[in-house]
């Protein structure tokens, strides 16, 4: 996923009420402060566990192998994964014990690496985007075989640019928070480059901690905040996703109050998420990061184009995690407003509102005609899913400038969408009914010849290409999967006011 990393606030006082902060800073160090059992973790049956049994009788393990998968499991932290989720306690002396418990062991983690540690549609309602298929099984006998065992689950996992930097970026964060101590800033009035404040010492500690200023981590006597101070702040805002204006806002005083282990844990959850997709996902398709509101257009496997979207609000308005194809276009949309719109909403405006922006009845249904006002523009991508979740355009070009772009019903706005629309038509050879039907200004439908993957997937830890960007968990999701993993809870959420908005 690209992205310039620059944009997003954790909290946009515009839509968040203030956050009251509790000392949960540290819950995630070293990813071992609780244990949680596999099989009520990862969705294993009693079929799972007698193929398991099964397997270990026919397996004969060999010290080196033996070696192996111990070493291997001692690493389970680099992949964001506690090893007691694997194996506790000391080896049973008797070989056939021994055997059986290291075959599940090393099948659990081999499970873990290959297809996720947690199932995904367990964890989040209406998940359908495609996972790995990979029979870990078989793969395990055969690197015994072969005396590879290290070797074969260090191929499991996502073999990616992104996941070897959260990888590494999970080790660095571990170690930066097992170092910090709990160093904390204590809460008041934001403080501004140039100002004095007794804070000031406990944050050059903070820094320090987080590795945004060398030294020792001891406080000093400074009380002026300047210089290389706020150039170290400067730098952590940008690489958390807030505005690098060197302010200590309440933002970026709970980002330091936070420390590494909190990252350290949302790394942990990206790696989950991402060793939940498939290792060779479509080479033409597009991917949107809900959780961090862009789209990224991907043609014959080349990175194509980047643009920003807005997407559901952070409620029953959350746009889900699916995959499904986009099949057709459609030109100057008629909007069918949904029943729960209609409800919510529009019920509530006077007959003179819904005349002057186009409503209007038909079948016993609320419509919006095609023009300048509809709420879905001049394009709408048609997708195939249960959820009538779409991509479109909006009359609302400004919105797209905005750090928080979670303001949707649930479907995703795009930006530059009928040149996009454009684009997508010229590939596929139908640009010139595309620009006949958009030029009728009725409605109309073009179909694709090939039909392109949409994967909407919500990632708030990832690496752009260059760096990597962390965003706000404002659907509160991750919290879901941490527990998964053993993580104790993260920060509290803000909360959150919803916001009036006529559209899908």
């Amino acid at each position: 996923m690209r992205n310039s990393g620059r944009w997003i606030a954790l909290h946009d006082p515009r839509v968040h009420a203030p956050v009251t902060q509790r000392n949960w800073i540290g819950a995630a160090i070293g990813l071992a402060l609780c244990s949680t059992a596999l099989l009520s973790c990862s969705g294993g049956s009693k079929s799972d566990q007698s193929k398991s049994q099964e397997t270990a009788s026919a397996l004969q393990w060999t010290h080196a192998a033996e070696k192996q998968m111990l070493d291997a499991i001692a690493n389970a932290p680099a992949n964001g994964l506690k090893p007691e989720l694997f194996l506790k306690g000391d080896l049973p002396k008797d070989d056939a014990e021994r055997a059986s418990v290291l075959t599940g062991a090393a099948l659990r983690y081999a499970e873990a690496l290959a297809h996720g540690y947690a199932d995904p549609t367990k964890l989040t309602k209406d998940y359908t985007i495609p996972r790995p298929n990979i029979d870990v099984r078989q793969g395990l006998a055969q690197a015994i075989r072969n005396g590879n065992v290290g070797e074969w689950l260090a191929s499991l996992p996502p073999q990616t640019d992104e996941y070897r930097e959260l990888s590494q970026a999970q080790m660095k964060y571990l170690a930066l928070a097992a170092a910090a101590k709990g160093a904390q800033v204590p809460g008041g009035k934001p403080i501004r480059p140039g100002q004095r404040d007794p804070r000031v010492p406990q944050l050059s500690a903070a820094l320090i901690a987080n590795a945004y200023l060398p030294g020792p981590g001891g406080p000093n006597a400074q009380q002026s905040y300047s210089g290389a101070m706020v150039a170290a702040v400067r730098r952590m805002q940008g690489d958390y996703g807030l505005k690098p204006d060197g302010v200590i806002s309440a933002d970026t005083l709970m980002i330091l109050n936070a420390g590494a282990g909190y990252r350290a844990r949302q790394i942990a959850v990206a790696l989950e998420r991402l060793r939940w997709l498939e290792r060779t996902p479509p080479a033409t398709r597009i991917d949107v990061n809900t959780a961090a509101s862009f789209l990224d257009y991907w043609r014959g496997g080349a990175h194509v184009i980047q643009l920003r979207v807005i997407n559901g609000q952070p409620d029953e308005s959350a746009t889900p995690q699916i995959q499904s194809p986009l099949f057709q276009l459609v030109a100057n949309p008629n909007w069918r407003v949904p029943d729960r719109i209609l409800k919510d909403e529009l019920s509530k405006k006077s007959a003179a509102y819904l005349a002057a922006n186009d409503f209007t009845w038909r079948d016993g249904r609320l419509i919006q005609l095609p023009g300048d006002k509809n709420s879905l523009g001049q394009v709408k991508f048609d997708m195939r899913d249960p959820q009538q979740i779409y991509l479109h355009d909006t009359p609302f070009k400004s919105w797209f400038a905005t750090d928080n772009r979670h303001r949707s019903h649930g479907c995703v706005r795009v930006q530059d969408a009928v040149n996009f629309a454009f684009q997508l038509a010229s590939e596929d050879g139908v640009q010139d009914k595309f620009q006949e039907a958009l030029a009728s200004g009725e409605e109309s439908y073009v179909k694709l010849r090939r039909e392109i993957p949409v994967r909407l997937f919500y990632h708030t830890a990832y690496w752009d290409g260059t760096r990597l960007v962390f965003v706000s968990d404002i659907y509160g999701w991750d919290d879901n999967v941490a527990r998964a993993l053993g993580l104790e809870p993260g920060p509290p959420r803000a909360a959150f006011h919803r916001q009036e908005d006529v559209g899908p």
